[in-house]
């Protein structure tokens, strides 16, 4: 959990770690380390910082990493900091600009505005700087792992390879829904979780070779795209485009606003695929 810049939560101190100083504005530590599994969002949040400012200096990128930034005890995760401020620092490098507006000595103007000669064009370097993403994600998470000792693959297969019925989700929620899937499988049934780790450019190839001996997979999205499908589903069913797979793809929003979701709405989602309740309009977890 990401804590809003608030004198209201001045001093605020979680075990021996310092979240909020004594001015009301937040400290945010990394949670990782050999035995500790804390949520995705503190080291995405750092790989899409060493990708945009590193990786590709030559060419205009916003890099999106899907997780929430957290230092906190997550369910099915544990959170205890252990990544010294000094070795992210190291790993992250100095921002460095090619391009900035007080060098005299090369004045540049920035603005929104892109004419019709030259929008086009920045719009294809974009796309093909976008396209070398997956070589530097690798890269950038194999360096990340060397001081942090966790793995960053484009996503993460929980107990999936033999499940019938998968839960895809992104974010803090996949460690709630990772403690349905044990107790599910204690119960002798059969499901699973595949949780996105980058969600652009998105693993359309990883996520079909992941869903592939399944029979129903539910997409749980935490936004909504009005008038068409939200954007986690949508991926999901393009990646399956063109595939043979018979799949029975379904769509569940939850967390708006910060709505809490709890073990049972992921339960309720596996027994509905394991039924064979399959509706085709979104549905709704938690709400009221």
């Amino acid at each position: 959990t990401v804590l809003a810049s608030s004198v209201a939560f001045a001093g605020l101190v979680f075990q021996d770690t310092t979240l909020v100083n004594d001015n009301g504005a937040p400290v945010v530590k990394v949670v990782l380390g050999a035995n500790a599994a804390a949520s995705d969002g503190v080291a995405a949040s750092l790989i899409a910082t060493k990708l945009a400012s590193e990786a590709f200096k030559s060419s205009a990128l916003t890099a999106s990493v899907s997780g929430e930034a957290s230092c906190g005890s997550v369910a099915g995760e544990n959170a205890e900091c252990s990544v010294t401020d000094e070795k992210v620092k190291s790993f992250a490098g100095e921002y460095k600009p090619e391009k900035f507006l007080l060098n005299l000595e090369d004045p540049v103007t920035f603005g929104p505005v892109g004419l019709p000669n030259s929008y086009f064009e920045f719009k294809i370097d974009q796309g093909k700087a976008m396209e070398r993403v997956f070589d530097m994600y690798k890269k950038i998470t194999g360096d990340f792992h060397t001081i942090s000792l966790r793995n960053y693959d484009l996503l993460e297969k929980y107990k999936s390879d033999d499940a019938e019925q998968i839960i895809v989700i992104a974010g803090s929620a996949a460690g709630t829904a990772k403690e349905v899937v044990d107790k599910l499988r204690n119960e002798g049934k059969k499901v699973g979780l595949v949780k996105i780790k980058l969600f652009r450019p998105f693993p359309h190839k990883e996520i079909a070779e992941a869903l592939k001996n399944s029979k129903s997979v539910a997409v749980l999205d935490r936004a909504m795209s009005f008038g068409t499908t939200p954007p986690l589903y949508s991926e999901i069913v393009n990646s399956l485009h063109g595939t043979d797979y018979e799949l029975l793809v379904t769509s569940y929003v939850y967390g708006l606003g910060g709505r809490d979701i709890f073990q049972k709405n992921i339960e309720k989602v596996f027994n509905d695929m394991i039924n064979g309740r399959y509706i085709e309009e979104e549905k709704y977890l938690n709400s009221k």
